[in-house]
């Protein structure tokens, strides 16, 4: 029997338990004890509890659908020795997979998995650390510096204009100044880019770098570089504006 899973949790679909001396689960086939693995790792990756997890599965095999916290579980087909399950989240496939009905019929196979929990919710704490220690403040950014992660406020965008460029055509741009508590930057977007953003957006960039123009510092974006809004609610960012003078000192003096 093949199984084949989908699994919407990035890095971690591929990553597997290496530690030496791993024991397999009580009495499970070695299917079976990557199952449980896999639906593990889906818990730590979702923050519920192993055990509540199996527990919905279990109901959904019963009643066809179950709720754990933010996840979506449906039994999607019943065979003889087995049935397949879907699990979702805001309408994103998190995973799929058939389970064994004598897996089913156990009392909290999870615990048995312990180690893997434990490692995955270490590696999950570190990666969180890692990704909030990269990203830098505006005040911090130097020209020359390279891979910049920022995460800021957009504060102004200009009128798209035409530039000619060394091979003699003409290329769309804007201007867009950018704010976060410790300043302002300037960030150029060019083509396609240019009305990615709206005023107040609160974006994230990737691997971006630092140059500068004509004496003011820029930032940089180029075809390997991120760009997205994670936050366009123009209330909310006003409201943050209005409680934080450091914000509204910062873009008063930015619109002088």
């Amino acid at each position: 029997m093949v199984i084949k899973w989908k699994l919407g949790m990035g890095s971690m679909q591929s990553r597997r338990w290496t530690a030496r001396g791993r024991p397999r689960g009580r009495g499970h086939s070695a299917v079976d004890t990557k199952l449980l693995e896999y639906l593990a790792k889906i818990s730590v990756k979702y923050r519920v509890d192993p055990n509540t997890l199996f527990n919905k599965i279990v109901d959904a095999w019963k009643n066809r659908m179950s709720k754990c916290k933010q996840l979506t579980i449906q039994c999607r087909e019943k065979m003889r020795t087995r049935a397949i399950f879907l699990i979702t989240t805001d309408h994103k496939v998190v995973a799929q997979f058939p389970i064994l009905e004598h897996l089913l019929k156990e009392t909290a196979p999870l615990k048995e998995f312990a180690h893997i929990i434990e490692y995955e919710k270490n590696a999950l704490m570190k990666k969180t650390n890692d990704d909030e220690a990269r990203y830098f403040k505006i005040k911090g950014l130097k020209t020359g510096m390279k891979r910049i992660n920022l995460k800021a406020r957009v504060l102004e965008i200009s009128r798209p204009q035409l530039a000619l460029t060394r091979y003699n055509d003409y290329v769309m741009f804007t201007n867009v100044a950018l704010i976060d508590e410790t300043g302002t930057v300037k960030l150029t977007l060019w083509n396609d880019r240019i009305n990615s953003l709206s005023i107040n957006d609160v974006v994230e960039i990737k691997n971006a770098k630092v140059t500068a123009y004509k004496g003011e510092t820029q930032l940089r974006i180029g075809r390997h570089s991120e760009l997205r809004v994670i936050d366009n609610h123009e209330e909310i960012c006003a409201r943050e504006l209005d409680h934080n003078p450091n914000l509204n000192s910062i873009a008063t003096h930015a619109h002088r």
